[in-house]
């Protein structure tokens, strides 16, 4: 039998968890310095089957402007980098035979302003989902005063709760906006 106690646990989860995915997009975002996590979703053939890249190598970054991938299998070098170059990340992978060294030109003005646009569309896309879930929060809390389950009082007080839940994440959602924004657009 669900509770408001659950329906509020359930809700702050998702609401976490909406906020986790958009830090994982944003360090996914190009910026100026080397990131393994620039790379490590990106799916390679691996015997005709796309596998995570950081699931066949190893991703490093001994530089601030340059990536190292050594891959366990020397044979995936090739697919390694065809991948790479299909992701349109704008950087050009070079392979020595061993590793695959992908070096992270500087950003001009105009990439910077394509990047932060990207940015502020996921964190868009985190206050609707944050959104939704407050839609479907406020939906169970309802169904359970309607089932007599709950008590006005208690339906208040939890619609209020679940409210301030989406205000505090959506302020964190602005936040990782402003702090990406920020990281981007230095120079």
């Amino acid at each position: 039998m669900l509770t408001l106690k659950d329906v509020m646990t359930d809700t702050t989860e998702k609401m976490d968890n909406t906020l986790k995915m958009l830090k994982d997009q944003f360090a996914g975002l190009r910026t100026g310095k080397a990131s393994p996590a620039l790379v490590d979703g990106v799916q390679v053939a691996y015997y005709g089957t796309p596998t995570r890249l950081r699931d066949l190598a190893n991703i490093s970054t001994p530089e601030p402007r340059l990536i190292v991938i050594t891959p366990f299998d020397p044979t995936a070098l090739p697919e390694i980098e065809k991948a790479i170059l299909a992701a349109n990340l704008g950087v050009t992978p070079r392979n020595d035979g061993r590793v695959v060294r992908v070096p992270i030109p500087e950003l001009n003005e105009e990439r910077r302003k394509e990047i932060v646009k990207v940015a502020r569309r996921q964190a868009e896309e985190a206050r609707v989902a944050v959104r939704n879930v407050r839609r479907d929060a406020n939906e169970a809390i309802k169904a359970l005063q309607k089932d007599a389950k709950i008590t006005e009082d208690e339906r208040d007080r939890g619609l209020d709760d679940v409210q301030k839940a989406t205000d505090a994440h959506i302020a964190k959602v602005d936040t990782e906006l402003k702090n990406k924004e920020a990281e981007v657009m230095a120079v």
